[in-house]
């Protein structure tokens, strides 16, 4: 059984950092999915509150009953919860038509057959060249720190790749070319993770935090 480190509970809910790889829902393929997992372990049925990637890492709300969860699942979509990413993309991101390490993102972006407008803020926290190795190619990479606006399916690869910073290893959404690259350089997994929520509990803001995960790659201070 896989284990999910629990970050914080109450009488509502569990916030859990979900690993990379894992799903959150079973389907048709998917084997060992977090709700069951988890459900499995605590010896009581988890709800979904809200989804991340199967190669997204990070925190994720589970909620133990089904009041709780259309409670959070309503409360997810205000500005009462915030959700704050880190991911490492390819080159610089472009933003109003110019090179920029901090600003807003709007665009559209499609789901489900649906399109829809689509907000995050971003900042470049840190920045590295790397070589790949036995060849003359060197890849610039930048860690960025993202703020959602909107919380659109894929949002945030679908929109870094369309302003020219795609996320690594993202074969999805990003530069496969790259990614083959990348590859060689040892980082092999995306590099996407959710770390940090705020949330309303008992009237007060509750800030909870996880750390990069181990598979991110490593920028130097």
């Amino acid at each position: 059984m896989k284990d999910f480190p629990v970050i914080f509970e109450n009488d509502e809910i569990l916030v859990v950092n979900k690993p990379c790889g894992t799903a959150v829902q079973g389907g048709k393929g998917i084997a060992h999915p977090l709700d069951d997992e988890l459900s499995a372990r605590l010896g009581y049925r988890i709800h979904l509150v809200h989804r991340l990637d199967k190669e997204t890492s990070g925190l994720l709300i589970v909620a133990k009953n089904p009041a709780a969860a259309s409670k959070w699942t309503s409360l997810i979509g205000t500005k009462e919860v915030k959700k704050e990413y880190m991911c490492v993309c390819c080159g610089e991101v472009i933003c109003n038509g110019k090179p920029s390490r901090k600003g807003k993102l709007v665009s559209k972006v499609e789901a489900h057959g649906r399109i829809q407008d689509a907000e995050l803020f971003f900042e470049v926290v840190k920045s590295a060249e790397i070589k790949v190795p036995e060849s003359d190619v060197s890849i610039k990479l930048n860690l960025v720190h993202i703020t959602l606006g909107t919380g659109r399916m894929h949002q945030i690869r679908i929109q870094m790749a369309k302003s020219g910073a795609p996320l690594a290893a993202d074969d999805q959404h990003g530069n496969f070319k790259m990614n083959k690259l990348l590859r060689k350089a040892g980082i092999k997994k995306l590099q996407l993770a959710c770390v940090r929520l705020t949330l309303p509990v008992e009237g007060k803001q509750l800030l909870l935090q996880a750390d990069l995960p181990e598979h991110f790659y490593k920028f130097s201070d």
